[in-house]
């Protein structure tokens, strides 16, 4: 935890000994009264918490707030909904990655009770963000769905930018091999894979399939190497010379 996010209600009130973020500061930071913390707020700013007084059931904290970080990259996921366990990892991992927005959709080839886990229905899943958030020192959260249709989300691309779908069966060319504009629209199957309706629409929509290699990887580690990949190659766009190829 390397920022300890609040959200709005929770910094005009003492905060209980018992929550996880108390323990982190009086534990793992060996804070003191007196000492300072770094804090943010959900969605907003971040600054300095610091320790005005540590009761037998709470901690009294203070706080400074400084410039909202930099919104995330304009990248969408759209992602076949896995399984919780995987889904739980996507959702930290994603969000420490830096991403504007997470579709789960109801694949062809998916398992449906997926989309009815105490993971979604308890709202456990914002914990997640909230967790990747704090890891990668930012505020923001991404917007989440689930359990939608492709068709759904293919009603709403953006008019412009990218539209990648990995695919590691019919694609025709690497990931590597893609010059990224934003808006970036990055498609990945369910744990089984894409269906052929799904390729078809995918195609239907301009999505270009592409792949990470002959290896088949899990959700998570394609989620997580695909957008470090998407990062370094808009980086080496920008910095390209006018006219390069």
């Amino acid at each position: 935890m390397n920022l300890c996010l609040f959200r709005p209600e929770e910094v005009s009130r003492p905060l209980p000994l018992q929550d996880p973020r108390a323990e982190h500061v009086l534990k793992v930071l060996r804070r003191r009264p007196g000492d300072t913390f770094d804090a943010g707020l959900l969605n907003g700013p971040r600054g300095k918490a610091r320790i005005a007084a540590v009761h037998a059931d709470r901690l009294d904290l203070e706080f400074s707030w400084g410039a909202t970080p930099p919104l995330p990259p304009d990248v969408r996921l759209w992602i076949g909904l896995p399984r919780p366990q995987t889904a739980r990892k996507v959702l930290s991992e994603a969000t420490a990655a830096g991403v504007r927005e997470i579709h789960f959709f109801a694949s062809e080839k998916g398992e449906p009770s997926y989309g009815t886990s105490t993971l979604w229905t308890s709202g456990e899943w914002r914990r997640h963000l909230v967790a990747g958030a704090e890891q990668a020192f930012c505020t923001h959260l991404p917007h989440v769905t689930w359990n939608r249709s492709l068709q759904e989300l293919a009603g709403e691309l953006p008019d412009n930018g990218s539209r990648l779908a990995l695919d590691v069966y019919e694609a025709t060319g690497h990931l590597a091999q893609v010059q990224p504009e934003m808006p970036v629209v990055l498609a990945l199957g369910a744990e089984r894979g894409w269906s052929a309706g799904e390729r078809e629409l995918l195609r239907s929509r301009s999505f270009a399939l592409v792949h990470l290699g002959s290896r088949v990887l899990r959700v998570e580690t394609a989620t997580t190497f695909s957008l470090g990949m998407l990062a370094g190659l808009a980086l080496n766009n920008r910095h390209k010379p006018i006219g390069a190829p």
